[in-house]
């Protein structure tokens, strides 16, 4: 069962007690590095993909003040607080984490002496190229225009925050096999890997102009990248249909491929429950997680250890990420 995206004041950082397998670089690449090269506030970036030699620790963010401890709040905003945290913990938090709230200047507030109205009038950003410069990379609140608060994982960097949609490794937990319903929402740990959910990615590129980035970490941890200019999905009732611009980057334009039955560039997306692919089967359920398949694929991200992108890494991929900012001519 996935987990839905909800909202909490941000950014949340969660500390484990148990912490899960981390990715981390691989030593020697000599790719564009993706990851800020703003310090962060914890060691390993989640972002990275897993060495040969086994996993490490999660890096930690320095211990941010727990919700309802003591802290300088009048009564009401306190009780905000603490329903805040019940939201975290139901909803977001893995278990054996314990959720922390850093409380941010950075975002506009209205008066704590009406929790309640402030709560409500919280002026989230609608991507992370919103968020401040000088900010860390790490889990934030967006609201994109139309749509309630939700929690994504911004890439900050000098050039501006990348929204990360999607984030994937070999030895996952996830099974990506989800239904429409669960894919259309989202699913997964904003911490680990996740799919942010089809509408929430149509609703984020409905406000402006955007471009794709895909990562890639081969078999042998090389880093690679695939930018694409514009990026977009339509709507439900297109089949949240993919529409990609023009290709540059260090790994091949295997998304928008010459061959028809392994294009997929304006292709609709597919699930094992609701086949729009090309192919006479249903891809999604051939192969397994939600893709915009055409019949079939040269890249599928969305599965459990066959991570593939065109001739690069065929079902040998270590991880994999998909983040979006708007255009620079925007």
């Amino acid at each position: 069962m996935g987990i839905i995206f909800f909202a909490a004041q941000g950014p949340v950082h969660s500390e484990p007690q148990a912490p899960p397998p981390q990715l981390v670089f691989s030593e020697g690449t000599k790719e564009t590095n993706l990851i800020s090269s703003s310090r962060r506030k914890g060691g390993q970036d989640p972002l990275s993909p897993p060495t040969a030699g086994g996993t490490t620790n999660a890096s930690v963010q320095p211990a941010a003040p727990e919700l309802c401890a003591p802290r300088a709040f009048p009564p009401g905003a306190m009780v905000a607080q603490c329903l805040l945290l019940l939201a975290s913990l139901l909803l977001l938090a893995a278990p054996g984490h314990c959720v922390h709230i850093e409380t941010l200047n950075i975002f506009k507030k209205s008066p704590s002496n009406a929790s309640a109205s402030a709560l409500k009038k919280t002026s989230w950003p609608r991507d992370c190229s919103e968020v401040p410069d000088g900010s860390s990379s790490g889990v934030y609140i967006i609201q994109p225009s139309g749509l309630h608060p939700i929690m994504v994982y911004c890439e900050m960097g000098g050039d501006g925050g990348w929204t990360v949609i999607q984030r994937n490794r070999q030895d996952t937990d996830i099974t990506w096999n989800e239904s429409w319903s669960t894919y259309k929402h989202g699913f997964g740990n904003v911490h680990t890997e996740y799919w942010l959910g089809t509408e929430n990615i149509h609703q984020i590129t409905r406000q402006k102009v955007y471009q794709v980035r895909f990562v890639i970490w081969d078999a042998s941890n090389n880093k690679r990248f695939a930018d694409y200019n514009l990026f977009s999905l339509d709507d439900e009732s297109q089949g949240y249909r993919l529409r990609l611009g023009v290709h540059s980057g260090t790994a091949e334009d295997a998304m928008d491929s010459d061959n028809p039955r392994k294009v997929h560039n304006n292709m609709k997306f597919s699930t094992k429950d609701r086949d729009q692919d090309t192919y006479r089967g249903n891809c999604a359920s051939r192969y397994g997680g939600g893709w915009w398949y055409s019949a079939c694929y040269s890249v599928r991200l969305n599965v459990k250890g066959s991570i593939t992108w065109g001739r690069l890494c065929k079902g040998n991929c270590k991880a994999s990420a998909i983040l979006i900012k708007p255009a620079p001519y925007h």
